[in-house]
């Protein structure tokens, strides 16, 4: 029987002052997994920050027009 392999997070200890850099951790993760560790960061954050709603922001397009001359013909 093979062993079940599950994605539940786990915890390490480690006494103080031997703790990993957390540098070195990431440098040795795949990229993929660096961005989907930021984009879900990044997710936190503004779900904190501005509220689990998303809005539309706003457009405005500035167009310049041409000025007419009026009684010039």
């Amino acid at each position: 029987m093979e062993p079940i392999s599950d994605n539940r997070p786990f915890v390490r200890i480690y006494k103080k002052g031997q703790e990993p850099d957390d540098v070195l951790y990431w440098l040795s993760r795949p990229a993929i997994e660096r961005i989907r560790a930021l984009e879900e960061i990044r997710k936190q954050y503004n779900d904190w920050k501005y509220g689990t709603e998303r809005k539309f922001q706003r457009v405005y397009k500035i167009v310049k027009r041409k000025r007419e001359r009026y009684g010039a013909r």
